[in-house]
């Protein structure tokens, strides 16, 4: 499982350079915007589970700024890394 959560974070991280790359130096024809809808998508969906971070685990571990980042940049594949934090220590 760990291979698998680092292998998500390492795809999640190129696809955001590749949307960042975007908006400094356009992509030719529909690219440059097809990669701007799925950035702004991206960021609501990655707001949405920050969220749902913070409800979940809030009162099961202690939360700092970077943790948040971390959820806000690698979306799911951080809440995976949380759970098993959690898990973990329930047993």
């Amino acid at each position: 499982m760990p291979l698998l959560i680092n292998v998500g974070k390492a795809i999640t991280l190129i696809a955001w350079l590749m949307m960042a790359y975007n908006l400094v130096i356009p992509f030719d024809g529909n690219v440059a915007i097809i990669l701007n809808i799925l950035l702004g998508i991206t960021c609501m969906m990655h707001c949405f589970q920050v969220a749902i971070f913070h409800m979940l685990f809030k009162t099961l571990l202690p939360l700092t700024k970077q943790d948040y980042l971390q959820v806000f940049i690698f979306g799911i594949f951080s809440l995976l890394t949380y759970r098993q934090r959690v898990l973990a220590n329930a047993v």
